[in-house]
């Protein structure tokens, strides 16, 4: 243009003047780079090689390219799996102003609810459209099954009716004629099909704790967690029928923590101690704690070998293992299968404190909300991890927030931590869950030598106990009278579940030393 200020050159600038804006020239740089720390990196990785990067992080960094590229179709195949609520909060509020359209499958039904205005469901081999987001689908699809089987119902009524009469006047001189006029008028009916029940079967559990336990559940006292260096350090006191979500950004300890308090991992400082009679029971979200090398019913059975085949089947065709699906390899089962079947070996065993790390990991929406009405019907304790805020929302009572190595307790479930985060702060209590511990409840450090002792004496008092109350089955007050048995029998039982907590207690200390 220094040379040649014609009308050919002035307009060959203004149409690549155009592209380059269109093509967002002036701002790439700063978005790319907020995308990219976004999605859990740092500027300087902006300069690292690729092979440098471990494979989860080179699938974020596809991510990042893709969204960066802006094609006219985004398609996304579970956009929001191994993200944090915070880079899914920012994604969706990203895909909300995305200029061209998205396609996307998900299972996160508020991710869902927050993004999409058009819902297609595939059911049965068939495609149907429905518009709105994922909660106006669920009640247009109950709208339109109650339409359909209504419909259907009344046809079915109109069609008896006309054949009755088709029989009653088809043999009559006077009548054949409007016999024949109704068949025909059959014949062209457009025929309603039988409503479908919606595909949606899925596993029925009912997690019932073998004995009700303390109330004071778990007591965390100053506990430090990690493996080379401290995550975090929390005390906490969680008390029975608490559900307890832990959320907080990847790598801030929360697996770790949950690791700690089943014992796979030693704390770095601090203590714990769970109450009296508390039984825990474990989801791994990387299934560690199913053998590959088994089939279905051996995973069961071995865990479990007093049990009869038909009760370990029963069991599994809960969790909707039948017929020969009992004899698949670990190996081969799906994700969500896996699952479920991990989810069967809890079942079993009956514990009053759930700990379960992403449950809902590989599950499909009506699998997940099968284990929120399992969940929600359990009369234990829970703690668990999930960056599933549905779930959260309709499973938890209390959230602990773990960020920056502090942890924070939000005492009214996910609403009110929204709530707070969204800057309500004065309709919320929020608890510092370090140093809050009553001091009448501190964790001190245990002298295992004296607490073997005092667990021998417990149990040798228990043991008599349990003889003196064996020894009343021979006494005629009570083998005359059946009530008085059953009352002795659960007396008997009590007292044996005590011996085996006191057991499993002085057994974990004696190896401890």
């Amino acid at each position: 243009m220094k040379t040649d200020s014609s009308e050919k050159v002035l307009s060959r600038y203004a149409n690549l003047l155009e592209r380059f804006e269109a093509l967002n020239g002036y701002n790439y740089q700063a978005e790319l780079e907020t995308v990219f720390c976004r999605f859990g990196f740092d500027k300087s990785d902006l300069k690292r090689k690729i092979n440098t990067f471990s494979g989860g992080q080179q699938t974020r960094i596809a991510f990042v390219k893709l969204l960066i590229s802006k094609p006219d179709i985004l398609l996304l195949d579970e956009p929001t799996n191994h993200l944090d609520l915070e880079t899914i909060e920012w994604l969706e509020g990203y895909l909300k102003k995305y200029p061209k359209a998205v396609v996307l499958v998900s299972h996160d039904r508020m991710f869902l609810d927050d993004i999409v205005d058009v819902v297609y469901e595939i059911e049965y081999g068939k495609m149907k459209k429905y518009v709105g987001n994922y909660t106006a689908f669920v009640n247009q699809k109950k709208m339109d099954l109650e339409r359909q089987e209504n419909a259907y119902n009344r046809q079915q009524k109109e069609i008896a009716h006309l054949e009755q009469l088709i029989e009653k006047f088809r043999y009559k001189a006077s009548k054949a004629k409007f016999a024949q006029s109704k068949i025909k008028f059959l014949e062209r009916m457009d025929k309603i099909d039988e409503v479908k029940q919606p595909d949606n079967k899925t596993f029925k559990a009912r997690f019932t704790p073998k004995t009700k336990g303390g109330k004071d559940v778990l007591i965390i006292d100053d506990l430090s967690i990690g493996y080379d260096h401290e995550l975090c350090k929390l005390s906490l006191q969680i008390q029975a029928h608490d559900k307890i979500a832990i959320i907080g950004p990847n790598g801030c300890g929360k697996s770790t923590l949950l690791k700690t308090l089943v014992g796979n991992l030693k704390p770095i400082g601090g203590n714990y101690l769970y109450g009296h009679q508390i039984e825990t029971s474990y989801f791994d979200q990387q299934l560690a704690q199913i053998n590959n090398d088994n089939c279905v019913l051996e995973e069961l059975w071995n865990q479990y070998p007093d049990m009869d085949r038909t009760s370990i089947r029963s069991v599994l065709g809960q969790f909707l293992f039948s017929a020969d699906d009992v004899f698949k390899n670990v190996n081969v089962l799906s994700g969500g299968e896996k699952v479920r079947l991990a989810l069967a070996k809890i079942l079993l065993e009956h514990a009053n404190f759930l700990i379960l790390d992403e449950p809902t990991n590989h599950l499909d929406i009506v699998s997940k909300e099968a284990l929120e009405d399992a969940l929600n019907g359990y009369s234990g304790t829970i703690l668990f991890v999930s960056h599933d805020r549905y779930f959260i929302k309709q499973i938890a009572n209390k959230i602990l927030v773990i960020e920056n190595g502090q942890t924070k307790l939000y005492p009214y479930g996910y609403q009110s931590y929204v709530e707070n985060k969204n800057g309500n702060e004065n309709n919320v209590e929020i608890k510092d869950t370090v140093s809050k511990v009553n001091k009448n409840n501190r964790v001190k450090p245990i002298n295992i030598e004296k607490e073997i002792a005092k667990l021998e004496k417990q149990i040798s008092a228990k043991e008599e106990e349990l003889n003196d109350l064996r020894e009343l089955r021979y006494e005629p007050e009570y083998y005359h009278d059946y009530r008085k048995m059953n009352e002795l029998e659960e007396k008997i039982d009590i007292v044996h579940n005590e011996i085996d907590n006191l057991m499993s207690k002085w057994e974990e200390l004696a190896n401890s030393e």
